[in-house]
């Protein structure tokens, strides 16, 4: 019997190291899985049950600059935003200074709460601080700002910014020039993507609005979608392509 409970013991161990596992380098579990991009640049991927798609992997953004931490996007609610923040508080040792809601859907801003709840700086665009106040129980951002905002992560800039409609009509990227990474959200498509979700889009500012962060963002090399995997600038001319095609062509 004694011999039994060891085993027991032994086999919850092991399951729980599996199903909860954290590395220098990343972190994964049930609800929550983070991956380096870079050195500085790491990937949170949530998962979201939608009715029209399933369950969808969600990605957000960490950005590591001295002793502190920039997140773009929540995870899809405050149980996994408590994972993230202490994996990047405890096992990385970094101060998270701000997160960014890039638009008002729940893949964005669905576990704000947790952020709050540890003082964290939040911010989003004024349309997007509007649309929650008015069409949503979640947690609103607290710093506002209009069209661009440029923030300061361990000395180095992040800029916030909007460039127009697409995946919604408040939609914003952002853009860390030290690392020449743009994190696009749901406005950038991985290639071979589909539309997605076109129930609050513009698709017919879509490709403009891509096509002037590649105009006025010439030096990117690492571009991250809001879904699917990330890469470089053929992830712009990928969605520039799918929404200047017509619709019956789809």
């Amino acid at each position: 019997m004694k011999t039994f409970y060891i085993l027991i013991i032994i086999f919850t161990t092991f399951c729980n190291c599996v199903s909860n596992k954290s590395t220098p380098d990343g972190y994964e579990s049930e609800t929550l899985k983070i991956k380096p991009i870079s050195d500085r640049v790491f990937l949170h991927v949530t998962y979201l049950e939608t009715d029209d798609f399933g369950k969808v992997a969600c990605n957000g953004m960490i950005y590591f600059s001295e002793k502190e931490a920039f997140v773009f996007d929540t995870p899809i609610n405050d149980e996994v935003s408590n994972e993230l923040i202490d994996w990047i508080e405890e096992t990385q040792k970094k101060r998270i200074v701000g997160i960014v809601a890039t638009h008002y859907h729940d893949d964005c801003v669905g576990g704000l709460q947790a952020f709050h709840d540890k003082d964290i700086k939040s911010y989003a665009s004024n349309k997007t601080i509007a649309f929650i106040t008015q069409d949503s129980d979640l947690a609103v951002p607290k710093n506002s700002f209009e069209n661009e905002i440029e923030l300061k992560v361990g000395g180095e800039s992040v800029f916030l910014k909007f460039f127009g409609e697409g995946h919604t009509v408040d939609n914003i990227v952002g853009h860390i020039p030290s690392e020449k990474t743009l994190f696009g959200g749901c406005l950038v498509k991985s290639v071979n993507a589909s539309k997605g979700y076109l129930g609050d889009a513009n698709t017919a500012e879509w490709s403009s609005t891509v096509e002037q962060i590649k105009k006025d963002i010439s030096d990117l090399k690492v571009v991250v979608p809001g879904h699917g995997e990330h890469g470089g600038t053929e992830l712009l001319d990928y969605t520039i392509r799918l929404f200047k095609e017509k619709q019956e062509g789809i």
